[in-house]
């Protein structure tokens, strides 16, 4: 669902710059009067969550690939406002530095996986969980179910951005000039590829982790209220392990680099050429607009797979030391305990 530059026009890209802008404003007028400087690790621990777990491609049928976004996990604990932050900072990082998602396409990409998912998970969540005890197995069943129909949700934004594009942009003998499919295409493949695979990968991922804060420290499931007292103690405890396992997943990340193919819409001009025997002028102008530092989580000349497998582990090392300086940069910015 990272859509590449070139994909969408200045009048789709454009707009949601003009929509995001105003909510990234808003969210962090709201992160500054409910987190205080405690609470930072948490934020850290959500983006670096999102970004390690967007590595890991899972093929499908017909030799497209996806992977779980962790948007509605991550609202689960912290709640919206504050997921909304955390898989904003992981999806620029990553647009920024490894090429994954264009540079023009960032608003939108946050809009589908930072905005929509996130809000749209906590609250499915919230609904399902209503008046369960904190412990309570019905906390599990939630989350996975509103994993599973936000993720959903998120390709189905992505679907209609995409399949508008031949509509509102074309030359005049209706040949497109950015995304080249329409909504009788987009919609159907992106909706199969999400309700049949992609969307049970993010129900098991966000199903488990609340399965194990459940049973280790269900009162991390509070974290959502953002009241300090419950960044102490045992919750501390749980966030050591918590990131000893963005540790293990680091170090498993390579395992991304099984799937072969290229997601549905994230084509290359030259793979673009073969499936429809062009490529858009508009996405061709736009392609290669910003220069990544390590594209595709990799390292120039590191080509065989042993290296290759090395450039996946250290690009998310680089990308999670970065997610912990930014975040670290944002706790000078909060009040401390007490302070308002």
């Amino acid at each position: 669902m990272h859509i590449p530059d070139g994909y969408l026009g200045p009048q789709t890209y454009g707009a949601f710059y003009a929509i995001m802008t105003p909510i990234w404003f808003l969210s962090s007028k709201i992160l500054k009067k409910t987190l205080k400087a405690k609470h930072a690790p948490y934020l850290a621990l959500g983006a670096a969550f999102s970004f390690v777990i967007m590595m890991f491609n899972i093929p499908v049928p017909g030799g497209s690939t996806g992977h779980a976004v962790g948007g509605t996990l991550i609202a689960i604990i912290l709640g919206p406002w504050a997921a909304l932050m955390s898989v904003s900072i992981a999806l620029i990082i990553q647009a920024l530095l490894f090429g994954d998602g264009g540079i023009t396409a960032i608003a939108a990409n946050c809009f589908n996986m930072a905005f929509i998912m996130p809000f749209t998970g906590y609250y499915i969540y919230r609904f399902l969980s209503s008046g369960a005890d904190i412990a309570s197995p019905r906390r599990t069943f939630a989350a996975g179910t509103a994993g599973y129909i936000s993720l959903n949700l998120s390709a189905f934004f992505t679907a209609v951005e995409f399949g508008i594009q031949p509509l509102i942009a074309h030359k005049p003998d209706g040949t497109p000039l950015y995304a080249p499919y329409t909504l009788d295409v987009a919609v159907p493949i992106m909706a199969f590829e999400h309700l049949v695979f992609f969307g049970f990968i993010e129900a098991i991922v966000t199903g488990l982790v609340v399965a194990y804060i459940v049973r280790t420290e269900p009162s991390m499931l509070e974290l959502s209220s953002l009241t300090p007292s419950f960044v102490k103690g045992r919750v501390q405890k749980g966030l050591r392990w918590l990131w000893i396992g963005i540790g293990s997943l680091i170090l498993l990340t390579p395992l991304g680099l099984i799937a072969s193919g290229t997601a549905w819409g994230e084509w290359s001009s030259e793979e673009l050429l073969a499936l429809l025997g062009y490529v858009p002028e508009g996405l061709k102008n736009l392609e290669g607009l910003w220069p990544s530092f390590f594209t595709d989580y990799n390292f120039p000349g590191w080509d065989n797979p042993f290296m290759a497998a090395a450039g996946y582990i250290l690009s998310a090392l680089i990308g999670v030391s970065l997610i912990i300086a930014i975040t670290f940069l944002i706790s000078r910015f909060l009040p401390a305990e007490g302070k308002s």
